[in-house]
């Protein structure tokens, strides 16, 4: 029950955070440095958690996970772009890549079970990550949509479902055979290293600035760090 928890922990980190655009409007640089550190907490969690877990046969998972979220990313344009950073139109297309990143969060919930249940820290350190990328995937998401001229109402209710199936996504994990939690991480690696490289860290880089790359630097050693305490 623990790992429902966490991801329902991460679930309301997506909640939250979603709400922020409705009372606040952030400067382009706090969205840029939350991006940065999220990138850095989820390549902390892959390299110095995740992958050490994994046998050398899971290997390929890791490339099917990598791959599939990036179909995934591109049939429905996921970006987890900053307000001042969504300029193009395919960022105002509203429904489509809201239901892509709800479809990425039953994935998330399932690999903080997958990870939890095959060592506690792992599934502690999957979801700290998770929730650390959820807060621009919630303002993503308001984002999007108010500007895509959709209500509050609507908005609201889009949230909670994105929030909701981090633990759907858990309960789900408990139908995977053991056998399979490998390769199950291995896929949830896959796509940690691709939201991470290939979408968070373009966007956080998009002007050069010596206080992103330290906020992804920060971002990784907290997940070491933390690793490092919760072993002692």
């Amino acid at each position: 029950m623990i790992s429902i928890l966490l991801a329902s922990l991460a679930g309301l980190s997506d909640l939250i955070s979603g709400l922020i655009p409705f009372y606040y409007k952030l400067e382009e640089s706090y969205t840029r440095y939350i991006i940065a550190f999220a990138a850095g907490t989820m390549l902390g969690a892959v390299f110095f958690e995740m992958l050490p877990e994994l046998r050398p046969e899971d290997s390929v998972y890791i490339g099917v996970g990598f791959f599939l979220f990036y179909l995934l990313e591109r049939l429905t344009m996921i970006h987890s772009c900053g307000e001042y950073e969504c300029t193009s139109e395919v960022h105002r297309i509203g429904w489509l890549p809201v239901l892509g990143m709800a479809s990425d969060n039953i994935i998330d919930g399932v690999g903080i079970a997958i990870a939890y249940a095959i060592n506690p820290i792992t599934g502690i350190v999957v979801a700290l990550s998770v929730i650390v990328h959820e807060i621009p995937q919630g303002l993503t998401t308001t984002i999007l949509l108010k500007r895509s001229g959709v209500g509050k109402l609507a908005i609201l209710f889009a949230l909670a479902v994105e929030s909701i199936l981090y633990p759907i996504g858990a309960f789900l994990a408990f139908l995977v055979p053991n056998a399979l939690n490998t390769a199950v991480l291995g896929i949830v690696t896959g796509d940690f290293l691709y939201i991470s490289a290939s979408d968070l860290l373009p966007d956080a880089h998009k002007k050069f600035n010596i206080k992103v790359i330290f906020a992804v630097i920060i971002g990784a050693i907290s997940i070491f760090a933390l690793e490092f305490f919760v072993k002692m």
